[in-house]
């Protein structure tokens, strides 16, 4: 039985994050430079960008490059800015009806890369078959931080109360204040961590654990993630009875 068979389409994630961990060792493996380890990953996100679609999947976020990263080789930051170039040059946004939107520090990447990133989300705003998010020079840590420092200067300004902040005024400082938070987060690679992505809004997202590498990563992967999502009862703190009868 495919795992295609085992889907409902009733009861699919609205917003999955992935976590596309591996190309670096899929290359190795392959006695590849790492660099072509990404150029793969890349066709994998089209790939997995065009089955969330036609899946119905209504957010899609891809942890791309983390703070972390940018203590890379520069060659290799270098050639990750180049593919991500690239692949907004693609049409695969315009072709299956996808917004494009970037979270992250966007003080730290180079002005060519920010114009075209902002460009492309200029030319996709109109399209609502799905959003696919690239998370870029993002960390939960460095999110949480601004979210705090901007709450502080309404404080400051008399704008706030302190006593007033909740966990929605929270929310509505986060970078993904515009989307509601996954509900299934995948990795690939075979690591067991969520490295600093989404921390905040995956308090009860259900998470998804794979050896495979992203590059392998194709279209029957993802949709037994969706199968193995599916198969779990979400509480929330509720009970399986009151889940039952809701």
């Amino acid at each position: 039985m495919s795992s295609n068979s085992k889907i409902d389409a009733k009861r699919m994630p609205r917003h999955v994050a992935i976590i596309m961990d591996g190309n670096g060792r899929w290359a190795k493996a392959k006695g590849l430079p790492r660099t072509a380890g990404h150029q793969q990953g890349v066709e994998t996100v089209k790939e997995i960008t065009e089955e969330a679609v036609r899946m119905g999947v209504k957010y899609l976020t891809l942890y791309t490059f983390s703070t972390e990263n940018w203590n890379r080789p520069q060659m290799e930051i270098a050639a990750l800015m180049g593919l991500i170039l690239d692949h907004l040059e693609d049409a695969i946004f315009m072709k299956n009806n996808v917004r494009f939107r970037v979270i992250g520090d966007m003080a730290r990447i180079p002005d060519v890369v920010r114009e075209r990133l902002d460009a492309c989300m200029r030319r996709t705003a109109g399209n609502d078959a799905m959003t696919m998010v690239i998370a870029l020079s993002y960390s939960s840590r460095w999110e949480l931080v601004e979210a705090m420092r901007k709450m502080g200067e309404e404080v400051k300004d008399g704008t706030l109360c302190p006593g007033q902040i909740t966990e929605e005024t929270i929310q509505r400082h986060l970078a993904t204040s515009f989307m509601p938070d996954p509900d299934l987060l995948i990795r690939t690679g075979g690591e067991f961590r969520i490295s600093n992505y989404l921390l905040w809004q995956c308090a009860y997202t259900e998470f998804y654990f794979c050896d495979t590498y992203w590059p392998d990563f194709h279209a029957e992967e993802f949709k037994k993630a969706i199968a193995e999502y599916q198969s779990r009862e979400r509480r929330f703190g509720k009970t399986s009875e009151q889940v039952a009868t809701k």
